[in-house]
């Protein structure tokens, strides 16, 4: 129902800026005249209707985004993302350390040298004389 509703809402937003593009410009926006003198008659019918779909098109568009709003109200999941963000870790996975060597269980990393102190282990700096 809400891809529906969101087809008819875009092709309402296209529909809408067709209409708007199609109507003649009355002029006084930015001191530009609006046309030559054919009198003050001439279009005003096809001005009037185009006005009432402009109308009738922007009242569904209105509408549809309420629908979608409601859409998306009614499938939230009532919790704001900065409480998943700050959530704590799960009480059943204990907080890694990072300085024991022995986390690595996929076997991405080496196995760490037997000894502490050895100078090919690439995890202890060398010690220079």
């Amino acid at each position: 129902m809400e891809n529906v509703v969101l087809i008819i809402h875009l092709l309402l937003a296209l529909s809408l800026i067709g209409v708007v593009l199609m109507q003649r410009s009355e002029g006084g926006g930015l001191g530009m005249g609006g046309g030559g003198g054919g009198g003050a008659m001439t279009g005003r019918a096809a001005a009037t209707a185009l006005a009432k779909v402009t109308w009738i098109l922007a009242a569904a568009f209105i509408c549809t985004s309420i629908t979608l709003t409601l859409f998306a109200a009614a499938g939230g999941s009532g919790s704001s993302i900065m409480d998943r963000l700050t959530g704590s870790a799960p009480a059943s996975a204990p907080a890694a350390d990072i300085t024991t060597p022995d986390i690595n269980t996929d076997g991405l990393l080496p196995p760490p040298s037997s000894s502490e102190g050895d100078a090919t282990s690439p995890l202890v700096p060398r010690a220079t004389e």
